[in-house]
């Protein structure tokens, strides 16, 4: 593997990033403008579900890759993250599988909890000083591997990612309410 690659890999999932949070912007805004409701939130109704665990699986394939391809060691955070992102895989794949809505639920709080732990890991990789050394010296939770970019660090990433799941299950979680699931 060339060294570029990691910078490579990062560029084109900071691309899907970009179009992963205007993708969610745009969803959040259609909940609140009707027109825009009609138009874009209503047609993903029912197939949310599904691009949801493709957003987990890149997430999980990327979080991987970075690890077991190019060599970076998860930091303690990171390792809480991968906690609550590994198994939407399975729990979305649940959910689209057997069109079971109430594993949405389970899928939210993981992704809630790991952007609590990924708000966290934002500050500290933001504000170094921040973390009061409690990070583990030879890993720190401060050590920025990638910046795809020039902006796209790993916790920038699994930002996005979560934010998506949540947006993405609750499209279809309202879809379904009053309908048993």
């Amino acid at each position: 593997m060339s060294p570029e690659t990691p910078s490579r890999i990062a560029d084109v999932l900071g691309v899907l990033a970009i179009a992963g949070a205007l993708g969610a912007a745009v969803i959040v805004a259609g909940s609140v403008v009707p027109w825009l409701r009609r138009r874009v939130v209503d047609p993903l109704a029912g197939s949310a579900t599904t691009l949801a665990l493709g957003v987990a699986v890149v997430a999980t394939s990327g979080s991987l890759w970075f690890s077991e391809a190019a060599g970076f060691p998860p930091c303690e955070l990171c390792w809480y993250q991968r906690i609550a992102m590994y198994p939407l895989v399975a729990v979305l794949a649940v959910a689209v599988w057997r069109r079971e809505r109430s594993s949405l639920i389970i899928a939210q709080v993981l992704a809630g909890a790991g952007l609590v732990v990924n708000a966290w890991h934002l500050f500290i990789e933001t504000f170094p000083d921040s973390s009061g050394g409690s990070c583990d010296p030879t890993n720190p939770c401060t050590l920025r591997w990638v910046e795809g970019l020039d902006f796209w660090t790993i916790p920038r990433l699994a930002t996005v990612c979560f934010v998506l799941v949540l947006v993405l299950t609750a499209i279809d979680r309202r879809h379904s309410q009053g309908a048993p699931t």
